[in-house]
């Protein structure tokens, strides 16, 4: 039996109803990729939650999402997590942000103040199997959720109940950047996508050579986390275009010759976009 489902009102897609039932031509102009994370309002959801690595540190260096040390540094600031198999989807979900929160009902060093974290790793044994949701927090992300000065004792409870709900990532006006694999050559290219705002994950990432015409782009597959590669196997010509389709809302944006022609593996070239 299908199950019906309550979203927040959103005014535009009231008009667009009503104005269907008299034949206007109103929402002509409405896309669908409006309706993104920006849009809904906040919805909490039940979860587990644990930590791991140091009681002030980012988890693990780097994680299986690809980000390498940049979990510690802004704007991440170790305010990560590894995530369980129903929220990782096998890393589709790398760079996807989540408000958490405990409440003094949960533990009673928690402060109810909702966090922002980002997947950067995955959690694939014990809870975050077993619960339906897991979050297997930095101990920096796992303390944020404490009353000032309480942070050891709600880390010392190891395991906790927490609230979440997904939200759009804002990195105050930081732009996309590209990390180049260190495999990389000229007839196999393959990126790490960082700092995407909005959605922060990826449905698609295509390439376009500068020989290409305008609307020639060669999709890339996802080789493990936040990277994406392209095996053309024969010699590409840069600069590189690349284009990045979000997984919530499908917006579509294009980092236009954002890979030089001089490009160099482990290079990271940041782009003049970003989603908000």
């Amino acid at each position: 039996m299908a199950t019906l489902h309550s979203f927040p009102f959103h005014p535009s897609i009231f008009l667009c109803l009503v104005a269907s039932l008299g034949f206007s031509q109103t929402c002509i102009g409405f896309k669908a990729k409006h309706l993104n994370l920006t849009t809904f309002g906040t919805r909490w959801s039940w979860a587990g939650a644990t930590w791991y690595g140091s009681p002030d540190g980012a988890g693990s260096d780097g994680g299986s999402c690809g980000y390498g040390k940049a979990v510690s540094q802004p704007p991440f600031s170790s305010m990560v997590t590894g995530i369980g198999p129903s929220l990782y989807k096998s890393g589709k979900e790398c760079g996807a942000c989540y408000k958490i929160k405990c409440t003094k009902r949960m533990h009673p060093s928690c402060s109810g103040k909702p966090m922002r974290v980002v997947i950067t790793d995955f959690c694939p044994r014990g809870p975050c199997v077993t619960d339906s949701t897991h979050f297997d927090l930095s101990g920096t992300a796992f303390g944020a959720m404490a009353k000032a000065g309480e942070e050891v004792k709600l880390q010392d409870a190891g395991i906790l109940k927490i609230r979440y709900a997904r939200i759009a990532c804002d990195y105050s006006g930081r732009t996309i950047a590209f990390h180049v694999d260190l495999g990389s050559n000229s007839n196999y290219f393959a990126v790490l996508v960082e700092y995407e705002e909005g959605d922060g994950d990826l449905a698609g990432v295509s390439l376009k050579e500068a020989s290409m015409g305008s609307e020639e782009w060669r999709s890339m597959q996802q080789s493990w986390g936040a990277v994406w590669k392209l095996n053309a196997a024969s010699e590409m010509q840069p600069p590189f275009s690349i284009q990045l389709t979000s997984q919530y809302s499908r917006e579509t944006i294009v980092a236009k010759n954002v890979i030089p022609e001089n490009w160099k593996p482990g290079a990271t070239y940041r782009s003049l976009v970003n989603y908000l």
